[in-house]
């Protein structure tokens, strides 16, 4: 395949993308904005991460990588700023960009646009088949995820995650892409485009920080991989969940000192 083949076909898979991200976003918001249950579900989500990976931010390392991940592709936030800001430069992405970069960046939005689909899933399974009112912990939790059965789905999101991390790792680190993006800050703020860029530059400055993100790539396929197998498999529910999500009968019944993050002192 030649290169300008190369790049159409790397332009046609981000694009695809796109719509797909596009297609979920939009099933997010009702009339009168990002649905509560929604943000509710992502705000469970960001605690069980910060749980899950509280010795990794402890680390001056993997802070920035941390932190990135929580906030930038995990997090509560509402992304739309950022995720409009990708389709309205799509048509000058697709001509400037190298073909490194839009596999990244194609990478980054398929696991964005899974992500948004699976909390879908796991928002009709909970407030629609379990009709779980105001009640979510990590028992509601578990139990909406193993009957949601996207277990193919899930095993896709770990190795996205894995697959973005080496990618954005080889790229930061090539000093015209890097350069590229640091001198595009002041346009693409006059343009209107600073939350698009905001997430790039960040996620430049976390991954270019580590100075290999290997180790914490390993850590966070292991770990994650270790919460989908206890949820699968019924294992008690302290191994994954903070203390604050947990019901008050499995508290009970796991006693003192339940809750310890899944992994911890690893990394």
């Amino acid at each position: 395949m030649d290169a300008r083949h190369g790049k159409d076909a790397a332009a046609r898979r981000l694009a695809d993308q796109l719509e797909r991200s596009r297609a979920a976003r939009l099933r997010q918001y009702d009339a009168d904005g990002l649905r509560p249950e929604f943000a509710a579900l992502t705000k469970w989500q960001a605690r069980r991460l910060e749980h899950t990976y509280c010795d990794l931010w402890t680390q001056d390392r993997y802070r920035p990588a941390v932190e990135f991940f929580l906030a930038d592709l995990y997090g509560a936030n509402d992304y739309s700023a950022r995720d409009e800001g990708v389709e309205r430069v799509y048509p000058i992405m697709s001509r400037m960009m190298p073909n490194a970069a839009l596999d990244v960046l194609a990478l980054g939005i398929e696991l964005h646009a899974l992500s948004q689909e699976l909390d879908l899933d796991m928002i009709a399974m909970i407030w629609g088949e379990m009709n779980a009112g105001e009640r979510l912990d990590a028992e509601v939790y578990a139990e909406a995820y193993r009957r949601c059965g996207d277990v193919d789905e899930r095993r896709r999101q770990i190795a996205l995650v894995e697959e973005v991390g080496r990618s954005l790792d080889d790229v930061v680190f090539r000093p015209l892409v890097y350069n590229a993006v640091r001198l595009a800050r002041t346009p693409a703020r006059l343009a209107g485009f600073h939350a698009l860029h905001d997430f790039i530059e960040r996620g430049f400055e976390a991954f270019r920080h580590m100075r290999g993100a290997g180790e914490f790539l390993d850590v966070v396929t292991e770990r994650e991989t270790a919460v989908m197998v206890a949820i699968l498999d019924r294992r008690p529910i302290e191994e994954w969940a903070p203390p604050e999500l947990i019901g008050a009968a499995s508290r009970a019944r796991a006693g003192p000192g339940a809750g310890r993050p899944s992994g911890a002192g690893r990394g």
